[in-house]
Order: structure tokens, then sequence, then C-alpha cells
């Protein structure tokens, strides 16, 4: 039984079981995750790179296969990796690299209303530093990207990038990025596909999409906080000046001048997310050992349970379609505030977020100022939904009595 490798699961909060519905936050980690880590700390332990000693280079090479596990998670090829910190580290990387280098006053980067902070603030500030235009692209009335929105914007004069989640963070919904980067491409306009909610839950393949840029956190895919990764088109990656300097960076330094690394060292400067890296390979090959296949064939019953009980509680509204859609549902009780509602269900075991989950533009497009988010992962189960309801149904009565 796939939750039985999630050691958190045997946690309990007084005689209540844990019932973990904020996964769009961060997926709970599997024991194979977690044994990697301490076997690294334990067994392994060593700084990378820079020693001949044999402790240090089974760590390097520990480091490097995860490089290329990670690699071939997502088809790329393994000099195309960058570890980061996280995705927003990653989309802050391509901003001042390739922005900085790239952009001039009055050029545009297109975005969508359904972006993430992390996918808003880096142009944001790239605007406020050199002066770009940010262009956004409209949302139909379900949430679903509005693509003759997406035409006109991206046939602007002077739009060099395109960034855009692949998956929305509080809608759930699975944009059609294949079909923007193909336009966006029909006018050579760079792409950058913002993979933290899709990774978790389907393939990705980065050739077949064709984008040039591709991030995503490790923490959502099972693995450790602390790393993430950045996925460049090596063509690209190497016309990029270093978004740090530092140690480990470089081929070599003068007292007026320096070299930098080949890719992908140019951009890991100083002592990387080593142990990092070797948890979110462990947690890719416990994705693959799983199956995507399984993975589907659950979350579309988890997805297809939760619009059951939906459709059983006329009080409750859901933001967003529920089509093409994975199990996260941003919810609005009527007369219940969501973090009054969060609050009182968290009594009751049941761990969600409320808010705008780090997506304030896209709640004010909606004109509303919080949603109610449900986020559920393949070690979710049926009951866990029917608990869910009853215990929603038990707050609307507590509210409203």
């Amino acid at each position: 039984m796939i939750r039985q490798d999630f050691p958190i699961f045997k946690k309990r909060s007084g005689s209540k079981s844990l019932v973990y519905f904020d996964n769009a936050a961060s997926l709970q980690k599997p024991q194979a995750v977690i044994s990697a880590v301490t076997s690294f700390y334990q067994n392994s332990y060593a700084n990378i790179h820079r020693a001949l000693y044999p402790l240090a280079e089974e760590a390097t090479n520990l480091y490097e296969n995860a490089r290329q596990v990670v690699a071939s998670f997502i088809s790329a090829d393994s000099e195309e990796i960058i570890f980061t910190k996280g995705a927003t580290e990653s989309i802050n990387l391509v901003a001042r690299s390739w922005g900085e280098s790239n952009l001039r006053r009055g050029d545009r980067v297109v975005i969508s209303w359904a972006e993430h902070h992390a996918n808003i603030v880096p142009w944001l500030q790239l605007k406020e530093k050199i002066g770009i235009r940010l262009e956004y692209i409209d949302l139909r009335s379900d949430g679903s990207i509005d693509m003759k929105s997406a035409l006109v914007k991206l046939s602007l004069p002077r739009v060099k990038l395109m960034s855009v989640t692949q998956v929305s963070n509080v809608l759930g919904i699975i944009n059609p990025v294949d079909k923007l980067i193909s336009l966006a491409k029909s006018k050579q306009i760079i792409t950058l596909v913002d993979a933290s909610q899709s990774i978790g839950h389907f393939p990705i393949d980065v050739k077949k999409l064709a984008c040039d840029f591709l991030v995503f956190s490790g923490h959502k895919l099972g693995g450790p906080t602390g790393i993430g990764v950045l996925y460049g088109r090596k063509n690209i990656l190497d016309k990029l000046p270093p978004f740090l300097g530092g140690g480990d960076m470089i081929e070599s330094v003068r007292y007026n001048g320096y070299t930098p690394a080949q890719v992908p060292r140019k951009f890991e400067a100083g002592t990387p997310p080593i142990s990092g890296a070797i948890g979110l390979a462990a947690a890719c090959k416990y994705i693959n050992h799983i199956g995507w296949k399984k993975i589907s064939k659950i979350e579309k019953e988890l997805t297809e349970k939760f619009f059951e009980g939906l459709v059983s509680h006329s009080y409750i509204r859901l933001l967003g379609n529920n089509k093409d859609k994975l199990p996260i549902f941003s919810l609005i009780i009527d007369n219940v505030h969501p973090h009054d509602a969060a609050d009182w269900l968290g009594q009751e075991g049941i761990a969600l977020r409320a808010g705008f989950h780090c997506a304030q533009p896209l709640h004010k497009y909606y004109n509303i100022s919080a949603t109610l988010r449900a986020s559920l992962s393949f070690y979710n189960s049926k009951s866990e939904i029917d608990y869910f309801f009853k215990k929603i149904a038990a707050l609307h009565k507590y509210f409203t009595k």
C-alpha cells in the first residue's frame, strides 16, 4: 500500500489520524527519500568537486549521478540540469542572467493571471530595474487560459519571453502549454514553463514540450526542501553570464578577472545542495517505481470522488472548472471565512491551506480575497474525502447556526 511508504502518516493528533490535504504546498516524504538523505550523511558525506580523497569522490559521484537521474526524469541531458534551492530561485536566475542580458527598456514579458508570485515578482523587479513591460494573458470565467488573449499578447511588439505555469496552484487547471509554446515559437519568443505543480502528477518531457526553460521545486515531488531544478537548453545556457559568483563556478580567477566554468557548474556557485539533490533523485526513482499510470488512475478517482462531494454540498463554490484538472480545489464556503475554516478543520486532523496561496493577482482577478484549498495526491484516499465533507458539513452548521 502506497500510504505505508510515508512515515508521517503514523502520526496522530489525539485520537485523529492525519488527513493531509496540503499537497499543492508540499508533498510528504517517502521513506526512500528519507533513507537516501540519511545514508548520505551517515556514510558518504563530504564536500564535492574540489577534493581527491575517496570520500569526496564518492560524494561527488552521488551528486552527479543525481543530476543524471533528474535529467532522465524530464527527458533532458544532464548538463542542462541546474540545481538551485527551488523553483523561485530558478526563475530568478533566468530573470537576472537571461533577462538582464537580453531585455531592454520597453521589451515585453508575457505571463498569465494564473501565476504564482514566484513567476510574477522577478519580472516586476526587472520592470523596476530596466523598464520592461509585463503583459498578462487573460483567463476565461472558468479559470482556463484564453487562447485568443494569448495570441493578442504574444503578437504585441517586442515580446521577448513568455513565462507560464503548466498547472495553476490555485485552480488545478492543466494549461495548454504545448499550444502556448508553439505559438510563442512561431514568433521567436523564448519560453519558460513553471512545472512546480505538475511535476508530481504527470510525466514531463522537455524535448517534446520544446520549451527553452523549465523549473520546479524538489519538495513538490516528495524530495527534500531547499532543492530545485532549472532546465535550460544548453545552447542558451552556454551564452548566459553566471547568476552568482564564488567557489566552484569558475574555471580560473585572476586578480583582474575570471573565467566561469562550463554549464552546469557555471550556475552552481558555492557548496551546492548535495543532500537535497540526492534526496530529489530518490524521489524521482520512487515516482518511477509507482508508475505514472497508477498515479494518474488514483488521482483521477480522487478527483471524481471530490466532485461528488461538492455536488452534494450546495453551500460550497469551486473556483475554476472541473475539466482538465488535477486534484487541487480552491473553495468558497457560504458564510465561513477560509481562515476560520482552515483553523476549525485543523483541529479535526485535516491539514489544508487558506489564503491567496501566493497568487494574489489571481484572487483579485476574480474579486475574492481568499479561498480554502484542498489539494490531494496519490497517497490520499476516498475515505479521507468522505471525512473531509463530513467535517465541512459540521463546520458550516457551526458557523451558520
